[in-house]
């Protein structure tokens, strides 16, 4: 059996039909979109770190800790936007925030009454 390419993935079967293009599963049957619409559960602290790695220097700051569905991450991160002047996006549970906006993010939340912590380097 041939190794598959790690960016390339089945969506459709002729004996299935349409796959889950995360999972694989037949659409019908994923799981998927139900875990992700149910949202997380936060700890009551949410963390702000600072990546690099893999984004080719760039610094990115990820909001992790955040309770809520896809929705609510969703509608937080535009307003993050809007106030810090830059792109983002919600991935996993998580909101990346284009450059390093940790102390202007914590200063909303703690505006919020959220507890706040600076996680990592």
């Amino acid at each position: 059996m041939a190794k598959q390419r790690s960016n390339s993935r089945l969506v459709y079967s002729s004996d299935k039909g349409r796959l889950c293009p995360d999972c694989g599963v037949v659409r019908a049957d994923c799981r998927c979109r139900l875990v992700a619409n149910a949202g997380t559960a936060g700890d009551g602290i949410v963390r702000l770190r600072r990546e690099t790695k893999g984004r080719g220097g760039k610094a990115v700051t990820v909001v992790t800790g955040l309770a809520g569905d896809a929705a609510a991450l969703k509608a937080r991160a535009k307003i993050f936007k809007q106030r810090c002047g830059v792109g983002g996006a919600v991935k996993h549970g998580t909101i990346e925030m284009q450059g390093d906006q940790r102390a202007t993010i914590k200063a909303l939340l703690e505006a919020e009454g959220f507890t706040v912590k600076l996680a990592g380097g």
